[in-house]
Formats: structure tokens, sequence, C-alpha cells
């Protein structure tokens, strides 16, 4: 077909259009194709099956498919990783968890900038930290359990699940403000823990209490109390440390959606909203307790504000402690 000027120039402008259309028009349509969540844990966990159920509540209200896909390894800094040098589409989330606000404290070079390189949008829940102990033991309260380890030439032993996760970093900041001994002997998990726990080979764990829950009710373990601000919904009997004379040892797991940097304010506000949406559901809050977890939502400036202060809190005990990440 022979082109005159006129077509020429029309076609031109038309380019000219189409070329400015992935902005404006895909944040108008967002989301017009399926959204992919990295969880940076492996399937099964917390992380994962919180991801999934927030995942399919959004598919419901914005009728696009939500998948989530599993990145694990190093301490979530792959799969986190992977999201910061994705492009700013708004196809591809982070959910977070606390890591990302130790990982820099804890392994120094990264290949990408938490600070940065990574925007947030919404915060979906917490949590929280348990302090337990073998039924046995002859304390009924944390300051017990601290007079306890006192007595003793080498303090206290509490397992944790890992060097620098959210329960280490817990527990060494109870042994730092009660001014009491304590060892951190780590394991691949919390069922590991606490069959040391029931043996009597460690004192205490301060961590998840989902795979405890079946010993506390049969009468073998106890809770002491939680790490939280506030007492639990989830195991509500528990006195918070901050109510039994330990204000400053308040630390939770967390779980929040992140998005690459320069993904446009329009998709992060739309995403911020639904995710709110999300957990405020009854079901949702359901479901998510059934998980050993709190629904809490933060607002995107919120969880960015959150997201500072944590950073700086565990920094600072990473840093007394000389924690280095494995």
């Amino acid at each position: 077909m022979k082109m005159t000027r006129r077509t020429f120039i029309n076609a031109a402008l038309a380019s000219i259009g189409t070329a400015a259309l992935p902005w404006s028009f895909a944040q108008d349509r967002w989301p017009a194709r399926p959204v992919t969540i990295i969880s940076p844990y492996g399937p099964g966990g917390p992380n994962d099956i919180s991801a999934r159920l927030i995942g399919e509540h959004l598919r419901s209200r914005l009728g696009q498919p939500f998948i989530v896909e599993n990145k694990a390894g190093a301490g979530t800094r792959i799969g986190t990783s992977y999201v910061a040098h994705k492009a700013s589409d708004g196809y591809t989330l982070l959910y977070a968890a606390a890591p990302y606000a130790t990982m820099e404290a804890l392994y120094g070079n990264l290949d990408f900038d938490p600070h940065k390189d990574l925007q947030p949008v919404g915060m979906t829940a917490i949590a929280p930290l348990f302090l337990i102990v073998n039924a046995q033991m002859p304390v009924k309260t944390v300051r017990e359990l601290i007079a306890y380890g006192k007595s003793r030439p080498d303090g206290l032993t509490f397992g944790s699940p890992g060097t620098g996760s959210m329960p280490h970093l817990a527990q060494e900041l109870l042994f730092l403000d009660a001014s009491v001994k304590g060892l951190s002997v780590h394991y691949r998990g919390d069922a590991a823990a606490y069959m040391d726990l029931l043996a009597g080979r460690i004192d205490a764990t301060l961590t998840a209490i989902s795979a405890a829950l079946p010993h506390i009710r049969s009468g073998k373990l106890r809770v002491l109390g939680v790490a939280s601000g506030s007492r639990s919904e989830i195991y509500p009997d528990a006195m918070t440390l901050r109510e039994q004379g330990f204000p400053n040892v308040v630390a939770s797991g967390w779980y929040g959606f992140m998005l690459p940097r320069d993904v446009p304010k329009a998709v992060v506000d739309r995403l911020d909203a639904e995710v709110s949406q999300a957990i405020k559901d009854t079901e949702m809050k359901k479901k998510l307790l059934a998980q050993g977890m709190e629904p809490h939502a933060l607002g995107a400036a919120d969880f960015g504000k959150f997201i500072d202060a944590e950073m700086e809190k565990w920094g600072t005990v990473i840093r007394k402690v000389g924690i280095k990440g494995e």
C-alpha cells in the first residue's frame, strides 16, 4: 500500500501515543495480567501460607491471579534480591519478613540497597514471640527465670531457629536488658528446639508458639510471657515482658508487601488499599490467627517508618553482641 505524507504523519503520531501508554495506561489498568508474589522462604511456612491467603483475596478483588513463587535461601536475601532487580511495572511483589530489617547489619555487603531499591506497600501481620520453658523448671515468671539464670555460673540456654533470626535477636536483647548470661543454641526450625526443651537440654525458648501449643495444653511446657507490645490474641493469658519489668524487650516476626522502588505511586496506592482491605476481612483474620499470626495492617508510609525503626533497633543489638550472619 502506498503511504501518503498524511498517512505517514498519522502513523507517526499514533506510534508516539502508543509509546506514552506504558506508564499511564498500565497504571489505570493494573493489574492487566497475573502478578507474582515472591516468598523468600520455602513452601509451607508462615510467610508462604499467609502470602497465598492474601494473594487469593487479591485475586478475588482485582480479577487477576496472584501467584506465589518461593525463592528461599541466604536468610531471605535470594528472594529479596530477585525482586529488587525486577522491572518496576508492579507485576512482581516481595512478601517481606523481619529479616529484611536485619540483613544489612548481619551480612554487610548486599547486591541491593534495602533502603532504596525496594519500597514498602503495606504490612499485613506480626508473629508474636513467646517465652516458653519446661513445666518442670522451678520458675513461673520472667523475673524468676532471670533470677534462676543469675544463680548459675553459665547462665541460661535458649533455643532459637538460627543465627540472626528474630527469636535469636530477641533472646540477646533479653540477656542485655536483664544483665544475665545467656547462650543461644541454634536449631533448624522450632520443632527441634521444642524437643530439646521437653527433654530438659535447654532452659527456654523465645519464639513462635504454634508448634508448642500441644505441649502447653498437656502441661509439659509453660508460657512465661510474650515479647509483644501488648498481649496477644493467640495466647491472651501470657503477660507481656514489658508488664513483667522488661520494657525494652519487644520483638515479633512480621510480614508485609514491598515493590521495586520505581513502581508508580498509583499502583502502590491501589495495592496498599487492597492489602489493607484484605487484612480487615473477618475470615482472613481467623485464618491468620490459626497460623500463629496476628493481622496488623500498616499503610505504605507507616510501614516504611516501622522498617526504618527495626533496622536501627536490631542493628544496634547485632553490633553490640557481635553477631555475624551465616
